[in-house]
């Protein structure tokens, strides 16, 4: 069943969460955050997501390209207003791994979710690359049975 708009799904809540701010800058013509920008207040979370809980602090530290993006917008992202951005890793393969996000006002109302698929990628090789060990372990540890492995 389909949470009720605005309200956050309850089984699905992400653990780690970061606050972003919305700028002026992020205004479209009709007064609200233009619909590409949760894309860019996930990328703030899924970035902070894998310096804090995969240990990968540097830009070589990311070795995965991102495969397929899914938005649902839930309500307008208006300025001023600071946004708490959940993301979890709802999913590990051999060389992939899905998360979930969930965008909504620091108070609770739903603005946005989706479904982010990367890829782990080899950028001296220019191929993807299995998950490796270290990686799967900081996540399932993180993640607990949420997790589905495949």
């Amino acid at each position: 069943m389909e949470p009720e708009q605005g309200k956050p799904a309850e089984s699905a809540a992400p653990r780690f969460t970061r606050e972003v701010d919305v700028r002026f800058h992020d205004l479209d013509a009709m007064g609200h955050a233009h619909h590409t920008l949760p894309l860019i207040y996930l990328e703030e979370a899924r970035a902070a997501y894998w310096r804090d809980v995969a240990g990968r602090d540097s830009l070589d530290g990311i070795d995965y390209v991102m495969a397929e993006v899914t938005v649902r917008f839930h309500g307008r992202i208006e300025y001023p207003s600071r946004l708490r951005v959940g993301v979890r890793v709802s999913r590990i393969g051999t060389k992939s791994f899905e998360m979930e996000f969930e965008i909504g006002s620091v108070d609770g109302e739903r603005k946005a979710s989706g479904r982010t698929v990367q890829v782990m990628y080899d950028y001296a090789t220019g191929e993807s690359k299995e998950v490796s060990a270290d990686l799967r372990s900081r996540i399932e540890a993180f993640e607990g049975e949420s997790l589905s492995r495949t």
